[in-house]
């Protein structure tokens, strides 16, 4: 494995930006522009990352593709084809976006219609589209799994990819975000293995973070830092490292940089990286 964070930290240029990460010890990073910024500003960050040695792991998406309004749905897809298109352009392991949804306020929210066939079509047909826009030789396109939405289980993955049907498509395996009921939860560690069996060949980046237990009833579950909670974090490294010696492992959802850095400390002592 090899490990990155979310954050581009605060930093002044790409030179900047790269040295921050490569003096934490780290050797994958998050794109941190879009297209948007334009062809200078991104050939400069990529050529920052190059020269220190650092593998672009993932460029993001984070909008709703499958938005309800067709106007905002087809401004949404044209940014995530920009997005892919850039992204293979620098090499990126993966572009990456969750599903969306067209039911409901929240654009990533949890909603019945999530899990309809409706969406499962919208979804595959959104994929494609996306994908045979741009034929990217580099980088792979990937949506992350989440709690309340499609992918929200290995099966669930297994099912979008054969659908999907393109060898352009792949795995961003958020473990976490797919931990939803006591068993998993209690049994994190047969659950990795159930990830990464069947899943194997097509994961291409992974979320590192950890989850608790709350003690309020019902059953609730919370994400919380590498080290706060009961995630098997030594064996979830194991089974990426054995899938791929140098899978990215980003660790996310943290709010400052003194946070990411104290992070990372903790997780390189843990596994010894």
């Amino acid at each position: 494995m090899i490990l990155g964070i979310s954050s581009p930290l605060r930093h002044r240029s790409p030179r900047e930006w790269a040295a921050k990460h490569k003096a934490l010890g780290l050797e994958a990073v998050v794109f941190p522009v879009d297209h948007l910024a334009g062809e200078e500003a991104v050939m400069a960050y990529k050529a920052a990352a190059d020269e220190a040695g650092l593998s672009i792991a993932e460029v993001g998406v984070w909008r709703n593709t499958l938005a309800a309004e067709p106007a905002e749905r087809r401004r949404w897809t044209d940014y995530a084809i920009g997005q892919l298109r850039m992204a293979d352009a620098i090499g990126a392991a993966c572009c990456v976006n969750v599903v969306g949804t067209p039911y409901g306020p929240r654009w990533d929210g949890g909603y019945r219609d999530n899990f309809s066939a409706g969406l499962w079509t919208m979804a595959v047909g959104m994929i494609r589209g996306i994908i045979d826009s741009v034929h990217p030789q580099h980088t792979k396109f990937c949506i992350e799994s989440m709690p309340w939405m499609i992918p929200s289980s290995p099966d669930e993955y297994i099912r979008l990819i054969e659908e999907v049907d393109r060898p352009e498509f792949g795995t961003h395996l958020d473990v976490v975000n797919m931990i939803t009921s006591p068993r998993r939860f209690f049994y994190n560690d047969e659950f990795l293995k159930e990830c990464f069996s069947k899943l194997k060949g097509t994961i291409v980046s992974c979320h590192l973070k950890d989850i608790r237990l709350k003690e309020e009833y019902t059953f609730q579950l919370e994400e919380c830092a590498c080290g706060e909670g009961s995630l098997d974090l030594r064996f979830y490294s194991r089974l990426a490292t054995e899938e791929n010696p140098r899978m990215p492992m980003i660790i996310e959802h943290l709010d400052t940089d003194e946070e990411y850095e104290a992070s990372v400390k903790y997780v390189k002592e843990l596994l010894h990286c």
